[in-house]
């Protein structure tokens, strides 16, 4: 026992120190996005259709590393550590033909057709291919347009987020036909923003830029045949494209994401308006955000995220940061506070993104995580104090008739994305609840009622075996790329603290903790499932949550675990666990470490109160 106890200690250590070298020369944490197969071929096609000649170099370089990271199966992944899928095999293989790059790259684009027409029959195997696409048994001769277009459809549903931008790339690229690129109603733009919620738009509450920039393109390539529809789209189109600039951030990125923003920019330039400031600015994005491989990551930073996860993970040793590196810290984290309204969402003052970029959006875990972050950093005086109400009463605004919390926008239901999840809506729970005696009279009596909803909205969210599904996170090789790991550990550690604070969540909480401890697999760790490869993300976070519950010896095993790999030097490789978007995967190389912190310092922490004499 005492042998574990070093181990554990030591392994500890070892992890917190990783973590520690890892903040940056301003004081806090930046970490690193893996680089995106997706990406870099958006962003190749689009600096193409601006101009093919000026970003020569950057096209060349994202086409060679396209080929190096190609999947042994002839598909790319959106990780290079991700297994292929339809979408970003597709942008790959449009990347090539847009840059009239088939012949240089013949071996790859052969096998990135042969892929995609297997895929797309395994996807839609009842397709009624006509004779001249059926072929001769040979698959490397085309990819029919249609059965391509009704796969990648199948892949996304109703959801016109990212299949819409896809057919609309491979159209641009010359893959396919425009008959195959379903329209988009960007005219709807030109309305109320608060009207958008109930609209239903085609596209998820952050693609407003998508909708009005690719809707156009569509409509340049394939006008309407609809005259009413088409007097509206041209009555519309100047007032829609004023909407585009003026939420476009200072930077040129939207959302920091490089696919989103390739679309953009890709679409204007495509109709002819390439020397638009959106389409300017969004190349100037495109260019600063590349790196020294050739490549481009998914989004640029996710540096308030990976700072709040990071102090959250050290509070369970207290003596980790310096009182200079709180302070540091705690001034840093104040600055990334929206304090007016933003003119993207239309989100009212009090909320935080999950990067300090200008293309940043106030959102439902950030927010959480910020205020979680600034009560662990110590003193509450009194701007931390305004900060935390503003951010308190910015959740409780945001709450969904449902009582579970969605990411960005209340209300927008239409679609999975927009609506609540159990996730956000347990770490919404969880500020909500350490803030409690920072408030007083009307605003605690409404969080309070807030959190009763929200726990009504979990009990009914609980699946039969007792998990939770989150949104934000998956695993990819589970089942419906679910993670069902990642939502009950999630929910799991709010219930605690509830109950920690009062709140009655004994079945809840029982019944979430049994599911984890079900799911563990053989070797000790976890994984998305239960029989899914085990990760460090996955097991810390499940260890995390099960620290300190009944389940001894699953938390004793998952420990080990985490032990034998710091140990082993195996720990700090990430996993693709992000459920980013529309079935859009990344890693982030500090979640390992963060991860891992977290967890062995809950270990620690419970095992002190355990043994602690009686009285202590």
């Amino acid at each position: 026992m005492r042998g574990e106890k070093a181990a554990l200690e030591q392994a500890l250590q070892k992890a917190t120190a990783a973590l520690l070298a890892e903040l940056n020369a301003a004081g806090h944490w930046e970490g690193e996005l893996s680089s995106s197969a997706l990406s870099t071929a958006t962003a190749v096609i689009a600096l193409g259709k601006v101009d093919a000649a000026e970003h020569a170099g950057l096209i060349a370089g994202g086409l060679r590393w396209l080929a190096a990271t190609q999947n042994a199966d002839g598909g790319w992944g959106d990780t290079v550590q991700s297994k292929s899928n339809i979408s970003t095999t597709a942008l790959g293989w449009a990347a090539f033909g847009a840059s009239c790059a088939d012949a240089e790259y013949g071996a790859t684009v052969a096998r990135a057709v042969v892929w995609l027409r297997r895929d797309a029959l395994l996807r839609v195997p009842d397709f009624p291919l006509r004779d001249d696409e059926a072929g001769d048994g040979d698959t490397t001769e085309r990819v029919p347009p249609r059965l391509l277009a009704a796969a990648i459809a199948d892949r996304y549903g109703k959801d016109r987020t990212f299949s819409v931008p896809i057919l609309m790339t491979l159209a641009l690229s010359g893959r396919i036909g425009w008959e195959h690129v379903i329209a988009l109603p960007y005219e709807l733009a030109a309305l109320p923003h608060q009207l958008f919620g109930a609209l239903q738009l085609p596209v998820v509450s952050y693609a407003l830029p998508a909708l009005i920039a690719i809707g156009q393109t569509i409509e340049h390539h394939r006008p309407t045949r609809n005259p009413l529809t088409g007097f509206l789209r041209r009555l519309t189109r100047g007032k829609t494209l004023r909407v585009l600039e003026s939420i476009q951030p200072p930077n040129g990125g939207f959302l920091e994401a490089t696919p989103l923003t390739s679309f953009v920019t890709m679409s204007l330039a495509a109709m002819g308006e390439i020397d638009h400031r959106v389409t300017r600015r969004g190349a100037i994005f495109l260019r600063s955000s590349v790196r020294a491989d050739g490549s481009w990551p998914i989004d640029t930073n996710l540096a308030t995220w990976a700072t709040t996860l990071a102090i959250k993970a050290l509070a369970h040793q207290p003596a980790a940061l310096t009182p200079e590196q709180r302070l540091t810290l705690r001034e840093w984290l104040l600055g990334q506070q929206y304090r007016v309204e933003h003119p993207y969402t239309h989100a009212a003052p009090g909320g935080w993104a999950w990067t300090d970029l200008p293309g940043g959006v106030p959102d439902a875990d950030d927010t959480p995580g910020a205020l979680l972050a600034l009560l662990a950093l110590g003193t509450v005086e009194p701007e931390t104090r305004m900060a935390g109400l503003a951010g308190v009463r910015w959740l409780v605004d945001l709450q969904n008739r449902d009582g579970g919390i969605p990411t960005f926008c209340r209300g927008w239901g239409a679609l999975p994305f927009d609506r609540s999840s159990p996730d956000l809506t347990a770490h919404t729970l969880r500020a909500w609840s350490a803030w409690l005696p920072q408030l007083e009279g009307a605003a605690e009596q409404r969080t309070l009622r807030a959190i009763q909803r929200g726990l009504a909205f979990l009990k009914k969210r609980q699946r039969t075996d007792g998990s939770w599904l989150p949104l934000w996170f998956g695993n990819e090789h589970a089942r419906d790329d679910e993670n069902p790991l990642y939502g009950t550990a999630h929910v799991v550690i709010a219930l605690r603290e509830l109950h920690e604070r009062g709140f009655q969540t004994g079945e809840l909480f029982h019944r979430g903790a049994e599911y984890l401890a079900t799911a563990q697999n053989d070797d000790g760790g976890w994984g998305g499932a239960h029989g899914i490869a085990s990760t460090t993300e996955e097991t810390a976070l499940a260890v995390e949550a099960l620290a300190g519950t009944a389940e001894v010896a699953a938390t004793d095993r998952g420990a080990a675990f985490l032990v034998a790999r710091v140990a082993s030097g195996t720990w700090r490789e990430p996993a693709p666990i992000g459920f980013y978007f529309a079935k859009l995967w990344y890693y982030e190389r500090l979640y390992p470490l963060i991860w891992t912190v977290a967890a062995l310092g809950r270990v620690r922490t419970v095992e002190a109160l355990l043994t602690a004499p009686a009285g202590k």
